[in-house]
């Protein structure tokens, strides 16, 4: 069920990306610009995925969106960066092996290494705040669940298991909880809670409609996430016990994927409501939305990096 979802979103950003190579301004009307590429750089802020030169790859930039550099270079297909807590690597997923694995590598693009090596696929990298693990989906078992693994792919251990479909784990700030996506409820998504080790599973959303993606915020008060519970996919944010959710963006275009700054401040996210996909950002409160890749082509999935390593 995932893998053909997971299938359809990916063909669906594509045809979304083809036809943006054919618009030629913004909705505020400055034209749409190529940015020029830059080198790798290592301290950058955001990383994310793009089509822009012909393939799917991991970039990066910093918040004000400038400095775009991309940090692969193959002819598979590579997304969903996630930085680790201490900022000094990036996860990622790839099928340049022949089907999805997980990947690491520095925040310069260099020291590219596979963490996991197995004929299913495995997907959706989300490192625990100290950097010491990485927990992941995969449909090794016969059905998508959750894996934790350390962070150079030993000692794996299987988190949830049923025959339902769990995936896109995020780790707590203090590492004691990972959310994740279930459709074990009467078919619909809903994000549930458990403890590291797979105990104390417990419905976090519950609300018709699909409710998808959760981000922790730094502070661990607060968890952003998707939900087309008004219609359209949307940003939303509720309190980290799933009280008061709010939404953040509007009805009229597909917002997803949020992703926090290390300040609680301002989050991230993709929109394709300048008729391509696009990453943003705006205020933790919703306000002040500002395109920060301003492409002709996909750009997608961004995380946030959680701190700057300290050279002394």
């Amino acid at each position: 069920m995932f893998r053909s979802r997971y299938a359809r979103a990916l063909t669906t950003l594509a045809i979304a990306s083809s036809f943006s190579t054919f618009a030629i301004a913004c909705s505020d009307g400055i034209p749409l610009r190529v940015v020029p590429p830059v080198p790798p750089h290592a301290d950058a802020d955001i990383a994310f995925y793009s089509q822009r030169d012909g393939n799917l790859e991991i970039y990066s930039m910093y918040a004000d969106g400038s400095g775009q550099a991309r940090l692969t270079n193959n002819p598979a297909i590579d997304i969903d960066p996630a930085w680790s807590g201490d900022g000094a690597k990036i996860a990622f997923m790839s099928a340049r092996d022949g089907n999805w694995e997980i990947y690491s590598m520095n925040p310069d693009g260099s020291q590219q290494t596979r963490l996991t090596d197995d004929p299913a696929h495995d997907s959706r990298p989300a490192w625990s705040p100290d950097g010491t693990e990485i927990a992941f989906c995969s449909d090794r078992d016969g059905d998508w669940e959750i894996y934790v693994m350390n962070a150079d792919g030993s000692n794996l251990v299987q988190v949830t298991s049923n025959n339902f479909t769990d995936v896109g784990p995020a780790w707590s700030p203090d590492g004691a909880t990972i959310l994740f996506e279930t459709d074990r409820d009467s078919g619909d998504w809903e994000i549930y809670s458990m403890s590291r080790d797979g105990s104390n599973q417990s419905d976090l959303s519950n609300t018709l409609g699909d409710d998808l993606l959760p981000a922790w915020s730094p502070s661990g008060d607060r968890v952003a996430f998707v939900s087309n519970r008004e219609g359209p996919r949307e940003i939303y944010i509720m309190d980290a016990n799933g009280a008061n959710p709010t939404r953040l963006t509007g009805l009229a275009s597909r917002n997803d994927d949020p992703t926090w700054s290390p300040d609680d401040s301002t989050i991230a996210f993709w929109s394709d409501r300048n008729g391509n996909w696009e990453v943003y950002r705006m205020r933790a409160d919703g306000s002040v939305q500002v395109d920060l890749t301003h492409h002709r082509s996909l750009d997608a999935g961004a995380d946030w990096r959680p701190a700057k390593p300290v050279t002394l």
